[in-house]
């Protein structure tokens, strides 16, 4: 079931997605690294140490995205500095960077359906109804609540049959 493709797009023999704006976003968080990074930022990491491990990658990885997505206008660098300690920097989303989230609310629906054992993983709900969030609705990072599915934490307490 492919879009309709309407005007002078209709014709696709007469043009190629050279300015693609999927191509473009993809130029960007294309990595597996940088989409999960932004996602340790929506979760409230700050931190390079912790992007590194939280995310599994080195060092090296962390540095080259983190970098790349500044960049890109998808983090800021923030200095702080803790008593006795050379100034540091931590990450913090832009409004870029939080304009993700739908995006990545999306590819973990997606996953969730696909990719995890009986089609769930972890839940985002909204924080005030505990509904679980629909894809496109407008809501932002802090009126959601990710929680571990119930169900799926029930039946893994379950004893295999």
């Amino acid at each position: 079931m492919p879009l309709t493709l309407d005007g002078p797009l209709a014709d696709r023999t007469r043009w190629q997605a050279t300015e693609c704006s999927i191509g473009k976003a993809m130029d960007v968080v294309g990595t597996r690294s940088a989409m999960l990074l932004v996602r340790e930022a929506f979760y409230g990491t700050t931190r390079f140490d912790d992007f590194a491990a939280r995310v599994g990658i080195t060092d090296a990885i962390a540095a080259t995205r983190l970098k790349e997505l500044v960049a890109a206008g998808i983090f800021a660098k923030r200095p702080y500095r803790e008593p006795g300690q050379r100034t540091r920097y931590e990450y913090v989303l832009t409004p870029m960077g939080e304009d993700l989230l739908p995006a990545l609310l999306a590819l973990m629906r997606w996953g969730d359906r696909y990719l995890q054992p009986d089609g769930e993983g972890p839940l985002a709900v909204v924080t005030d109804s505990g509904d679980p969030i629909e894809i496109g609705a407008d809501v932002r990072a802090d009126e959601l609540l990710v929680r571990v599915n119930r169900r799926r934490s029930e039946a893994a307490r379950r004893p295999p049959r």
